[in-house]
């Protein structure tokens, strides 16, 4: 096949795949945000970033299809996902410039803060007057922040969850966060010469891998309660931002 990586390499990254996108299926989140550490562990960063576009769009896809109310979102959340751009322009400038190992352990740690206080806080909203103002700023940051480390989920799932939106509502916006970063960050590796042809291919068979993982979670996530969800999605964000300061460890 001519790839630039090994066989131990290649089953690493579709068991990678597979996992992301089963917790994507459960929870909603990002896949990247999911995948992405597990990649950065044994590949770094900036060679981990390009192998979790395509299925990151792919999954994104399904599960968009799966909760439905497109049209509601797009005109409830239009404004958060228009500033997802100049702060999507900003992160990918500073992407080459960072070191993204430190960037990352910053956001770990700020995930776990998050989550710490959402579990002694469960019952925490977000006054609806606040919602619009906010909105644009949770975008422009969350572009940001996915611009220099590829994580999607932060501030946009703390500030949609404090909302306490429904939950396919709620599923549906971080996916139309997502996939709109996810096609920004393509076309920004693109112009950065970050994609090889074994990225691409390694990534094209590993759809097969997310589509099936994503399913299998899908099917797992109509059985929770509300409450169960809400305490998987805030797991979820624990367990990345632990694996955002494992690379930390000597």
């Amino acid at each position: 096949m001519g790839l630039e990586f090994s066989g131990v390499e290649i089953a690493a990254i579709l068991a990678s795949y597979m996992f992301a996108a089963t917790a994507k299926g459960i929870t909603g989140l990002g896949f990247s945000t999911t995948c992405l550490p597990l990649l950065a562990l044994f590949m770094g960063l900036k060679d981990a970033l390009p192998l979790v576009i395509i299925p990151s769009i792919c999954s994104n896809l399904i599960v968009m299809r799966q909760v439905g109310r497109f049209r509601e979102t797009v005109t409830r959340f239009w404004p958060m996902l228009v500033a997802l751009l100049p702060g999507l322009a900003l992160g990918l400038w500073l992407l080459g410039q960072i070191d993204s190992t430190q960037a990352g352990a910053a956001l770990g740690l700020i995930l776990l803060s998050w989550c710490a206080f959402s579990f002694a806080t469960p019952d925490l909203r977000l006054p609806t007057t606040w919602e619009r103002p906010l909105a644009p700023l949770s975008g422009c940051v969350t572009g940001f922040i996915n611009g220099m480390t590829g994580t999607q989920v932060m501030p946009v799932v703390p500030f949609l969850m404090m909302l306490h939106l429904p939950r396919n509502l709620f599923i549906q916006a971080i996916n139309c966060s997502f996939t709109l970063s996810s096609l920004v960050m393509a076309f920004g590796l693109g112009r950065l010469g970050l994609f090889s042809l074994s990225d691409l291919m390694v990534s094209a068979f590993g759809a097969c891998f997310v589509i099936f993982g994503v399913r299998l979670g899908g099917a797992i996530r109509h059985r929770m309660p509300e409450a169960l969800f809400r305490r998987a999605v805030l797991g979820m964000l624990a367990v990345i931002g632990v694996s955002f300061l494992l690379p930390l460890l000597p």
